[in-house]
């Protein structure tokens, strides 16, 4: 009898358990774009910890899986690689280009990006099916109208961003970003900025405002009518996005000003280490005097360094009996001693190592991030993008030296490593930075599956949503009110000139009268009649 009743009572837990697993299962569909390693990383970081919590989740992606992910079904945009790869083979040159030039090329990959995504035969079966989703989560990368696919399911859309909050995605949200303390996430400056860098900044983000509604707007309004069956318009869509996820921290990024609705989750694609090969290992752990890691990310690649750049590096790890890992994607026998080569390796694992002294990296995000997280002074060779605003945040928070690619030679790189390697300032700053980054009430990644569920919960969570979601660019700006108010006192001042002026004409003239009547009867000695 008591065996009975045991079983019965695991038979209700059991059936219990289910109904509340399927209950607080959702189905989601993930989406990410540009095929790049480090755009991957963040989409598949919160797909994967998706499907581990038991969520049905549909990924959209150039990378899919090789080995089945349980619960996670990839939907392959292979197809958009080769023209991504065209594309960034001017990468390198961006540097020189100035912003127009940067602007440019992102007009370019985001059109193609988007083209490439809505043609992907797997998207359209996706589309064409019966299936549903109760949340789109799309990695927000210059494909703003792939907010049509989350429309055409009916689904609340949430954004995750590669970036912190900045031009790029505030004016979805009407979040405001003030150039006289935040600065271009393209530009070099940071928040102390004086008066002319102010006003550089200023003339640069209001280019960036203006190109966004002149050039990109009306060319994503085109993409997003062509490709979603609707008679909605994308403003309708876009300005509607339930919430943002950006890959920030104060530990890394400024302090700005965010709404409820734009959540920082920097640093929830790093994982605890794992074991490393036996050779690594063995390189890291000999390592009497340190090892420098220097790699230069996924989409510049070291290879591509110029000739006389490659050999003021080597020259300069030729000075040093510190060991340097290299990521270089080809042979390189002319590597000095204390250089081991390895076309790829484990980023995260080998920053978590010990005896690392130094990261040169490109300032990526991604990078700068897991360096702070594990307690690891930068030396930053900036090339294009936010790479520079990075850097320079880095070493105005003192854990970085910066020396720009067009800049770097022996001597310059010389001196950064003898620097950030004897000067102990460098490691203590980026090792409080890192105690900030650890101090948080939640994991990241859990902050980031909460506001997920939230949304899904809430029904696209719109008691988050500022209504300045809902004004024109212009006038969250105050430029509509500012030129109605400059319109005003123009004509004001003018009507109040035009009324001065003829009231001292008139003045004038009857003063001249009087003056003339004067002289006639000094003249006659009789007054006028």
């Amino acid at each position: 009898m008591f065996c009975q009743l045991t079983d019965m009572k695991l038979s209700v837990v059991t059936v219990f358990v289910c109904i509340f697993c399927h209950i607080n299962s959702s189905k989601i569909l993930v989406i990410t774009s540009m095929p790049s390693y480090s755009h991957f990383t963040l989409a598949f970081r919160l797909a994967k910890e998706l499907a581990d919590r038991e969520h049905e989740v549909s990924f959209i992606n150039p990378y899919p899986q090789k080995t089945p992910i349980k619960h996670l079904k990839d939907i392959s945009i292979e197809e958009v690689k080769p023209f991504v790869a065209e594309v960034r083979k001017t990468f390198a040159a961006l540097g020189e280009w100035g912003s127009i030039g940067s602007h440019l090329i992102d007009l370019r990959l985001s059109v193609g990006l988007i083209e490439h995504t809505f043609n992907s035969t797997n998207v359209q079966n996706l589309l064409n099916s019966e299936e549903s989703f109760d949340v789109v989560v799309i990695e927000h990368f210059i494909n703003e109208p792939l907010v049509g696919i989350a429309h055409h399911f009916k689904a609340p859309v949430i954004f995750l961003a590669p970036v912190a909050s900045c031009f790029r995605n505030n004016y979805i949200f009407g979040n405001p970003g003030p150039s006289s303390y935040v600065p271009d996430i393209l530009g070099i400056y940071t928040k102390h900025m004086n008066f002319w860098q102010r006003l550089k900044n200023f003339i640069m983000m209001s280019f960036h405002d203006l190109w966004r509604e002149l050039v990109m707007i009306p060319k994503y309004r085109t993409l997003f009518k062509k490709y979603t069956k609707t008679d909605f318009e994308l403003d309708d869509v876009l300005y509607n996005v339930s919430l943002i996820l950006t890959t920030s921290h104060p530990s890394i990024s400024d302090a700005v000003p965010h709404f409820p609705n734009i959540i920082e989750i920097g640093g929830y694609h790093v994982f605890p280490p794992k074991k490393l090969s036996e050779d690594l290992q063995d390189f890291l752990d000999t390592a009497t005097e340190g090892v420098i890691l220097f790699s230069m990310g996924s989409n510049l690649k070291s290879k591509d360094l110029t000739l006389n750049v490659r050999n003021a590096v080597l020259k300069s790890f030729a000075k040093i009996k510190v060991k340097v890992l290299w990521k270089f994607e080809d042979d390189l026998l002319e590597a000095p001693s204390n250089v081991k080569i390895m076309s790829w390796l484990p980023q995260q694992d080998v920053l978590a190592h010990p005896n690392i002294k130094c990261f040169i990296t490109h300032g990526g995000l991604l990078s700068t991030i897991e360096a702070v997280y594990h307690g690891v002074p930068l030396i930053g060779i900036p090339v294009f993008g936010d790479q520079r605003s990075n850097v320079a945040a880095a070493v105005n928070s003192g854990y970085a030296v910066s020396v720009p690619l067009d800049e770097l030679t022996e001597e310059n790189f010389s001196a950064a490593l003898s620097e950030i390697l004897y000067n102990a300032r460098y490691r203590n700053n980026v090792k409080q930075r890192s105690k900030i980054m650890h101090d948080q009430p939640l994991k990241p990644i859990d902050s980031a599956v909460y506001w997920i569920e939230h949304v899904i919960r809430h029904k696209g969570a719109v008691h988050l949503r500022s209504s300045g979601s809902d004004l024109k660019w212009y006038s969250r700006g105050m430029i509509d009110i500012l030129t109605f108010l400059g319109f005003t006192i123009l004509i004001s001042t003018l009507v109040a000139y035009s009324i001065l002026k003829a009231c001292a004409k008139k003045l004038f003239l009857r003063k001249k009268k009087a003056k003339k009547s004067s002289s006639k009867i000094k003249k006659t000695g009789q007054p006028l009649k």
